[in-house]
């Protein structure tokens, strides 16, 4: 009944949590991309793909004691820290929800920026597009983030590598 949000649970608890609502946003979606059974529909929007979806679902979670959101106060503005609760770990226990290689992936994409992240998942929103086609399109929608040759360089190894 609640697959959707045990596969989110899931998500954070595979790693010691997600810093970020920008972050836990592009890590979905980028699991998404790769195939795993995510539902959350997403958009385009200024930080690139984007779910209010699973903004709703994360909110959800968060009432219902899954999920803890800590609002924690950086330099010059706040970032979210979410982690799995012990009612969670429980809700969990009782899941069929299965998400092989999880652990792995999950932690790959949390060591990265939410910068980058986003780089990664704009790729992603636009690989219907060739190579060539698709650097371009990211430097056009993502105009104002300056990414380099040298970051779009380390977003397609990143993605080869997550890939397999």
């Amino acid at each position: 009944m609640l697959d959707n949000h045990a596969k989110l649970v899931k998500v954070i608890a595979s790693s010691a949590g997600i810093v970020g609502r920008k972050k836990l946003q592009k890590i979905i979606y980028i699991m998404k991309k790769l195939g795993y059974p995510f539902e959350e529909k997403y958009t385009f929007h200024f930080y690139g793909p984007y779910s209010e979806e699973l903004s709703l679902r994360m909110e959800e979670l968060t009432n219902l004691g899954f999920v803890s959101e800590v609002k924690e106060s950086k330099s010059n503005y706040y970032q979210y820290r979410y982690q799995v609760t012990e009612e969670g770990e429980n809700f969990l226990e009782h899941s069929p929800v299965d998400l092989s290689n999880l652990e792995a992936i999950v932690n790959d994409m949390n060591e990265k920026s939410s910068r980058f992240l986003e780089l990664v998942a704009t790729m992603l929103y636009f690989d219907d597009l060739d190579k060539a086609d698709t650097e371009r399109k990211v430097q056009e929608v993502k105009k104002k983030s300056n990414y380099t040759k040298e970051d779009m360089k380390e977003a397609w190894e990143f993605i080869e590598k997550i890939k397999h």
